[in-house]
């Protein structure tokens, strides 16, 4: 899971950043709106958090920007001012929560899960797919009643590839949702076979049947 941190403070970042890696995110930072708006033009995320108060002007223009670009990050802003006027000017804009300085980053944490599983999973912790199980709370995966143990790349992979079935992805959108702004750092997506290979093996292992699909040119499809 991707968020994208709209944040100026460098240690309060810095802190985030820290806390969710650990909570298995991958995370991005933009001290600023102009940065802001060039990592949502170019990357998708689960979750936005935003800060109101930014050197180059007001957070919730970004929320303004995401509604006029049909965009569907979920976005908590993160702001000093607790003013009644700033968080409903933001929910109305399209923000799903609204958290004042300052927070205990395991709520932060809390409220991150809670964006993503209305966005992404209808509300429920639980994805199911034919025999494959997803608990994106434990983030697990089971698949014919076993445990398949796979690493934090192939699980997002899988959980990405869900969540967009039926949909050709291409080779840069997989590396930029694994590595974001790091895409550019790789000469070839040889890591993107790597990872795939790993997961359908693993998957197969326990006698799931291989959904993942290679469209020549294209992509992959995780077809039904």
């Amino acid at each position: 899971m991707k968020i994208l941190v709209i944040e100026d403070e460098a240690a309060l970042s810095k802190s985030i950043i820290t806390y969710l890696g650990q909570e298995n995110y991958l995370c991005e930072v933009a001290p600023n709106i102009n940065t802001a708006v060039e990592k949502i033009y170019s990357y998708d995320y689960d979750c936005i958090l935003l800060d109101i108060s930014l050197p180059d002007g007001n957070g919730l223009s970004v929320l303004k920007i995401l509604k006029e670009d049909h965009k569907t990050d979920g976005v908590i802003i993160i702001s000093a001012k607790d003013s009644i006027d700033d968080k409903i000017a933001g929910l109305q804009l399209g923000a799903d929560d609204y958290i004042p300085k300052p927070f205990h980053l395991s709520e932060l944490s809390a409220r991150i899960a809670a964006v993503i599983r209305r966005r992404r999973f209808n509300g429920d912790n639980i994805l199911v797919f034919h025999e494959i199980t997803i608990d994106t709370l434990a983030k697990t995966v089971t698949a014919n009643n076993q445990k398949v143990d796979l690493t934090k790349t192939e699980y997002e992979l899988l959980l990405y590839f869900t969540i967009n079935k039926n949909r050709v992805l291409s080779k840069t959108a997989i590396a930029e949702h694994l590595s974001g702004e790091n895409t550019d750092v790789y000469d070839n997506y040889d890591f993107i076979y790597a990872h795939i290979k790993n997961m359908k093996k693993k998957l197969t292992a326990v006698g799931c049947n291989d959904y993942l699909k290679s469209i020549y040119g294209m992509g992959y499809k995780f077809e039904y």
